[in-house]
């Protein structure tokens, strides 16, 4: 005779499985919405990157302007900022929360990035927006990265790269109904 909890387990790991077979990833929701929108973008897989370095090291050639998204609070947690700027600029914290009109910017904890942006850390995209639906997150979006005209954004995991038009990327934002501020981020001398 088969003991009770192993019967328990073992239908318990059946409906798991069925469960992640039948629930869509969030990967596919992203890429669900920008078909269903017609918003233009080109795909390049990588194995997961955590940093901007380990993208340089790790990722093919891709057109576009590489981004670094940083996913920030005020002091007392009542504002939220995805900021994002290209990859190779330290963000002065200090001076763009005087930009901002906060009295300190800190960065959010991995429970706000999942509660706001429903990503995990080292997966923080402009895409995680689909998932801000009471518009909570304020976006601000370095100017010289927007001049670029081509973006590189994580389709809300880290292991894959989407190039996306600016022209797409705004129509993205548009959809969502998230405004966006086009700012000169403060950058920090390193």
């Amino acid at each position: 005779m088969i003991p009770s909890h192993a019967i328990f387990y073992t239908i318990l790991i059946i409906l798991l499985s069925l469960a992640a077979a039948i629930l869509p990833s969030p990967m596919s929701d992203i890429y669900s919405f920008l078909q269903e929108h017609g918003i233009t973008y080109e795909r390049f897989d990588h194995p997961a990157v955590f940093t901007c370095e380990e993208s340089e090291k790790l990722c093919p050639d891709m057109p576009g302007n590489p981004t670094k998204n940083l996913f920030l609070r005020d002091k007392n947690g009542g504002r939220h900022f995805l900021v994002s700027v290209g990859h190779d600029k330290s963000a002065d914290l200090k001076k763009l929360k005087d930009l901002l009109g906060v009295s300190k910017l800190s960065f959010a904890s991995p429970e706000r990035l999942k509660q706001f942006l429903g990503v995990e850390p080292g997966s923080v995209t402009l895409f995680g927006l689909m998932n801000d639906k009471d518009h909570k997150v304020e976006v601000i979006i370095d100017k010289n990265l927007w001049d670029g005209q081509l973006l590189q954004c994580h389709p809300l995991v880290n292991t894959a790269t989407l190039a996306i038009p600016q022209a797409e990327m705004k129509k993205f934002l548009e959809l969502t109904r998230h405004a966006f501020q086009i700012l000169e981020v403060p950058g920090r001398e390193l």
